[in-house]
């Protein structure tokens, strides 16, 4: 088991987006959240990726990367130059091998801030394949990618679990993950009597 999640209860703000989300992630699954627009998929990731519960086990700050609509781009530093600081940051060399499967190679002496939105997306990935966590929280990882790229990133998931690793993603397309579960985020809607001011709780 290398995630495990009872009863987590999900604000955005003060508002209580999705409450009781129970579930756990076993190594080489994947799971699909699937809602419409403002369900709480976003929340729900930002929560796992905070590891700022007590409902959440089996994790620590080594064992889960992040992508989200940002990408964690520092725009004033060259493609190259991003993806040198971040393999400084997880102690790894393998930048040849992420910009050959990423197709960065022509872009790698460009501006960060001059890029597309796709290409943006691209170099945010990479940092992900930088890291060494078994658990990968994607939130939307093909918005602005081309049909070719989608499929290069479904294959780079489906590897990634194939090595004992694990992902729970936000995606409105179809990514033919052999292995995924689908998991409707409106099953965990709180109930009327559910939202109760935390204040009001005495946790503070």
């Amino acid at each position: 088991m290398l995630l495990e999640i009872k009863n987590l209860d999900c604000r955005r703000g003060h508002k209580l987006v999705v409450a009781d989300v129970t579930f756990s992630l076993k190594s080489g699954e994947c799971i699909i959240l699937k809602g419409p627009n403002g369900s709480g998929k976003t929340t729900l990731l930002r929560h796992i990726a905070g590891l700022n519960s007590n409902n959440i086990n089996n994790l620590s700050n080594d064992e889960i990367a992040f992508s989200g609509h940002l990408d964690g781009v520092k725009s004033t530093l060259t493609v190259n130059e991003n993806l040198k600081f971040w393999a400084g940051v997880y102690n790894t060399d393998n930048i040849d091998n992420i910009i050959k499967i990423l197709n960065l190679r022509d872009l790698e002496n460009r501006m960060a801030g001059e890029l597309s939105a796709g290409q943006k997306r691209r170099l945010g990935l990479a940092r992900m394949l930088l890291t060494n966590a078994k658990i990968w929280l994607m939130d939307e990882p093909t918005v602005s990618l081309d049909e070719k790229t989608t499929k290069i990133i479904s294959d780079i998931i489906v590897n990634h679990c194939d090595e004992g690793g694990a992902a729970i993603i936000s995606t409105h397309v179809d990514l033919n993950l052999p292995k995924s579960t689908i998991l409707d985020i409106n099953s965990f809607k709180p109930s009327v009597g559910k939202e109760i001011d935390p204040f009001l709780k005495g946790n503070f």
